[in-house]
């Protein structure tokens, strides 16, 4: 794989940037707003981005920088497909407002009577949970994301939702997770008798004329114009990554799409959900969405909040909700690997903006929507949110990079493992995410994950290995192994989940 340093990348960025094709009438505003984009791109060393703007019911701003690719260089413009990844959520919240409209169902509907084949952990949640709750993050569920990046089939993961304990009591906090959407696209399948991915681009993308956006990455490569994902390395070294497709993230995550698309989103939803003049939604339907279910209990969930300092977080139906500068705003990001998106609307102002960006967690997505609702609707040109966003994210890092090298610096010089090597190979299990595998690979471990993710185990100190994943953008981390009183291997730790040894 070619690896560009990130000096070429900005020079890409800059002569493309500059040779694309405008997609909006010219004013001081969007020129201004032009020339920060460009700027920002090469300070984050994003290789590509699309953005669009409207505002009261107006395509405003649109246009594709950069390139969708490092290597080959394709210009990324304003119909390149990119991922929404977890903006989708509200789409799908949208399609079960449609389905209560129709009056298959009731938010107040207890999942169990919908749809229960869904068995928690937790006997009174799972008994009293609405299909309201499965939109708002406080149903007790943690993170459990590992279920569908191994890639199980949706009635596995279902089922193995019932192993996951509570993180904490039913309605009681906040705490953000994909599997509640992924149930409630099987909640959909129930109730409407079509799948999700059938439901939501005949009853919404077929009827906004959003002819480009897909339900799921398979169907979106029907068009080349499409993006590469990338990853940025040690800050200096950027390359492209594979997109790993999973079956099950579709009501969560899956959809695919591009900014002339998008654009019609926004306007749908910053019109009271009205496609020519007649509402696809009720109206109190509609203001569900948008309303407070859950506080973001969190003080920072997002790090850009340190500087934003909105007074009050809350989340909707698919939506996080924040004041900035006297105006509320209905936002969501998504991130997959090598791929973000972010979407930012002031309903009050009729205006919104979404953006598609081709690199793992590139926050210029934040310093661009922050940068929007100052240029088109506060008018103040006062702050520079790149910068300030940059400033802190390397800030940040440096934070992380001192906790590594504290780590580095506690770990035990000259030790050995207890047992030989061959001993802590075999089958592991765990109850909520099943079996694991490790391996001999030559004179060192490998431990093996479904789906084809794979860790390399090097020895640390005594019975701890460092694992380094095969998919360097997942990073590393520390696997303990923990043995019996006998001698023998009883289980080992690694990333939060703990793996039990099968027997011989």
């Amino acid at each position: 794989m070619r690896k560009l340093p990130v000096c070429i990348v900005s020079v890409l960025i800059s002569v493309i940037a500059t040779a694309q094709n405008t997609s909006f009438q010219k004013t001081k505003t969007t020129e201004r707003f032009d020339a920060y984009i460009q700027n920002a791109m090469n300070l984050w060393k994003t290789p590509g981005l699309s953005v669009a703007v409207v505002r009261d019911g107006n395509l405003i701003f649109k246009k594709g920088y950069g390139v969708r690719n490092i290597t080959t260089h394709e210009p990324f413009t304003d119909s390149t497909i990119s991922i929404c990844a977890s903006t989708t959520k509200a789409m799908t919240a949208v399609c079960v407002g449609m389905l209560v409209d129709a009056g298959k169902i009731k938010w107040t509907d207890k999942v169990s009577d919908v749809y229960p084949e869904l068995k928690l952990y937790d006997n009174y949640a799972n008994s009293e949970m609405t299909v309201k709750d499965l939109f708002t993050h406080n149903t007790g569920l943690g993170n459990a994301d590992f279920l569908w990046v191994f890639d199980y089939s949706m009635d596995t993961v279902i089922h193995q939702m019932r192993y996951i304990q509570p993180a904490y009591s039913f309605r009681s906090s906040f705490e953000y997770q994909n599997l509640m959407y992924m149930v409630a696209g099987e909640v959909i399948h129930k109730v409407s008798g079509f799948t999700w991915d059938r439901f939501i681009k005949d009853s919404l993308f077929t009827r906004l004329g959003m002819n480009h956006t897909f339900p799921n990455y398979k169907q979106s490569l029907i068009y080349n114009n499409h993006i590469t994902p990338h990853y940025m390395y040690d800050d200096s070294v950027i390359e492209t990554i594979p997109y790993i497709d999973s079956k099950t993230v579709g009501a969560a995550g899956g959809v695919w799409s591009c900014a002339n698309d998008v654009s019609k989103w926004m306007m749908f939803m910053l019109d009271s959900a009205k496609l020519n003049g007649k509402r696809l939604l009720k109206p109190e339907t509609y203001a569900m969405l948008f309303r407070p279910q859950s506080m973001v209990t969190d003080a920072e969930f997002y790090p850009t909040q340190k500087l934003t300092k909105p007074h009050w977080k809350t989340y909707g139906l698919g939506w996080f909700q924040e004041d900035y500068k006297g105006k509320m705003v209905q936002f969501h990001t998504g991130s997959l690997d090598g791929a973000v998106a972010i979407i930012g609307l002031i309903p009050d102002e009729n205006f919104g903006i979404y953006i598609f960006a081709n690199m793992d967690h590139t926050e210029l997505r934040h310093a661009l929507m922050y940068k929007a609702f100052d240029l088109f609707v506060l008018n103040d040109d006062t702050n520079d949110w790149s910068k300030d966003f940059y400033k802190m994210y390397v800030d940040l890092d440096s934070v992380n990079i001192k906790a590594d090298a504290k780590q580095d610096s506690a770990r035990v010089l000259n030790t050995k493992p207890s047992l030989a090597l061959k001993a802590y190979t075999g089958k592991y299990s765990n109850e909520i995410y099943g079996d694991a595998e490790i391996v001999m690979q030559g004179d060192s471990l490998l431990l093996k994950f479904p789906n084809n993710i794979n860790v390399d185990l090097s020895h640390w100190n005594y019975d701890t290995f460092q694992g380094k994943f095969e998919h360097k953008w997942f990073g590393k981390s520390l696997l303990q192994f923990d043995l019996k009183e006998d001698g023998t291997v009883k289980d080992f730790s690694f990333v939060g989940l703990k793996y039990d040894k099968a027997e011989d």
